[in-house]
């Protein structure tokens, strides 16, 4: 199966990644529409994509019916001044993936809590923890192919070098 996981910069958020003035293109949802197009076209047996909490509302309607929303909460995240409710997760949502399930077949959670990475070089990157569970999310196997649209940090690919790492649920704290 060939699957895919999008990472771009957040909507709105380009003014995070001054050393890269192409991220321009992601303050504009018309950019976001043309990539979840992508996604679907390119890469039907299943997707993952990552954005912030606050762009939830004018992303989703860009989907296809059926997709779901996980959650990545973040126990310790960066809090900003004057900002009453803290941003402490982000929405991951998930198109297709794996479908054949059994008694023997790890169940997921569609929430992961593990904290933010920090001194990554890059603005957003995700923590390996966290690569892992969405690999889980999409049913990865062994011999599947995943295109990571964003490598920034290259942790997803280590990931799926290494194999299938399906945690059990006990590993995935509540």
């Amino acid at each position: 199966m060939r699957f895919a996981y999008a990472d771009p910069p957040y909507l709105g958020m380009a003014k995070y990644y001054p050393q890269h003035p192409e991220a321009r293109i992601w303050d504009d949802p018309e950019t976001h529409r043309a990539l979840i197009a992508r996604l679907g076209r390119e890469y039907p047996d299943g997707w993952a994509l990552s954005l912030s909490s606050t762009t939830l509302y004018p992303i989703l309607p860009m989907c296809p019916p059926g997709v779901r929303i996980a959650a990545w909460v973040k126990p310790f995240a960066s809090f900003k001044p004057g900002v009453r409710v803290a941003y402490t997760w982000e929405p991951v949502i998930l198109h297709g993936g794996r479908q054949q399930w059994s008694r023997d077949t790890l169940t997921v959670r569609d929430h992961l809590s593990e904290v933010i990475t920090l001194r990554r070089g890059l603005v957003g990157a995700k923590p390996e923890r966290f690569c892992r569970w969405v690999l889980d999310l999409l049913g990865y196997q062994d011999g599947d192919e995943l295109a990571d649209l964003f490598p920034g940090t290259g942790v997803m690919a280590s990931i799926e070098r290494q194999g299938t790492l399906a945690f059990s649920p006990p590993n995935y704290p509540g």
